[in-house]
């Protein structure tokens, strides 16, 4: 757990970062540095998004699976690393 720890650390000195969500498979958030309200809004926003998209990759290739998303806004980018178990979310502001 210390190298979890250790690890959210370094992404969230990165700069830019403006928070990290980790989500479990069925869209539970388990931690977060973002307040409880845009935790939960992402959260179950992301993990829709990561559903559809997977869906998408393995409805095109049945043998594919997908690895990471990147979504890029006006205003911040969302990068989103898929697993097994669960996911991991990074909000950063890409002109930081």
């Amino acid at each position: 757990m210390a190298e979890v720890e250790e690890t959210l650390k370094r992404i969230q000195s990165q700069k830019g970062v403006q928070g990290i969500v980790i989500v479990n498979s069925e869209g539970i958030p388990i931690k977060s540095t973002l307040d409880n309200s845009s935790t939960v809004q992402y959260a179950g926003l992301i993990h829709q998004l990561v559903m559809k998209a997977r869906s998408t990759i393995r409805d095109i290739d049945p043998q594919n699976d997908l690895t990471f998303l990147r979504v890029r806004s006006k205003k911040n980018e969302i990068m989103i690393a898929p697993d097994k178990d669960y996911f991991l979310i990074v909000i950063q502001n890409p002109s930081a």
